[in-house]
């Protein structure tokens, strides 16, 4: 069978360690390596010292990604595989490592690596994926603070779209300090809330507890955390987005894609659209 790469590697990445099969035209190695970042960087001056040119890998979770970025860096062309695609191609004996059998593979060019984006493009997206993480935790604990005032029978949703609007705000911390009379509640509310104040002081007779003030104080402090936090992270982003700032003005024509799905958008699949063969391939 051809040779395609004759000096390469292939890498079986576990928890804690990393199983390392070198391919050379004079020798084949295998070496285990555990997976911190001494050891990881002795492996790559151990493929290096092979003068290997490829290195191809399982997308193993999160496992991977580390020893790719080195690799990355250091110029040594790595390659991340699907395992079905590895376990599908016939001819593999039940006595080879895995390492071994991907270094095998990969010496004749029978792997297919999978779309791994640019270091940048990587990096944005976990920052917008994690940003995105904060606000869907800030929805949860609105939600747990709105169970908390149905537990004490303030009504507050009823009255207003958001528990969380200036005059809502109000009325809570007004509650979080004590305050209990429905009337003196009411006369918080700003703009259109006031010419509800009738039906908001029916909403706010309830009966609150300490434990249920504490909890309210808890979590109205972790929602502004979180605003802070997404904040800072709104900030990072849209700095490096600042090169396709064109982009996300034509995405954001699109009824219902607002800036942050914009940026979502571009995050995951990028703005070059050559490396997706159809429509259906970016979809997956």
């Amino acid at each position: 069978m051809e040779v395609i790469y004759p000096r390469c590697c292939g890498l079986d990445i576990h928890k804690k360690t990393v199983v390392a099969c070198v391919i050379t035209p004079e020798e084949k190695e295998i070496r285990t390596f555990s997976t911190m970042t001494e050891d990881i960087l002795a492996m790559v001056d151990w493929i290096k010292s092979k003068r290997c040119t490829h290195v191809a890998m399982e997308s193993t979770g999160s496992y991977w990604k580390p020893i790719y970025n080195i690799l990355e860096i250091e110029g040594l062309n790595p390659m991340v595989v699907n395992a079905n695609h590895i376990k599908n191609v016939p001819g593999r004996k039940t006595d080879v490592k895995d390492a071994e059998w991907i270094a095998g593979l990969l010496q004749h060019g029978l792997l297919q690596g999978s779309y791994i984006p640019s270091r940048e493009q990587r990096e944005l997206r976990e920052l917008i994926r994690y940003r995105r993480s904060l606000i869907e935790e800030r929805a949860r604990e609105i939600n747990r603070m709105q169970k908390v005032l149905e537990g004490a029978n303030i009504k507050l949703a009823s009255g207003t779209t958001d528990i969380l609007g200036k005059s809502s705000r109000a009325m809570i911390e007004a509650i979080i300090n004590g305050e209990e009379d429905p009337a003196i509640l009411s006369e918080l509310a700003q703009k259109r809330l006031k010419n509800k104040k009738e039906e908001l002081k029916k909403a706010l007779n309830g009966l609150i507890g300490p434990h249920q003030r504490l909890m309210l104080k808890t979590q109205l402090a972790h929602i502004d955390f979180l605003d802070e936090q997404i904040a800072l992270l709104d900030e990072e982003i849209k700095r490096r987005m600042l090169p396709f700032e064109e982009d996300l003005e034509r995405l954001d024509t699109i009824p219902g894609v607002g800036r942050r799905t914009a940026e979502h958008i571009i995050a995951e699949i990028g703005t070059n659209m050559d490396q997706f063969p159809s429509a259906a391939h970016l979809c997956s």
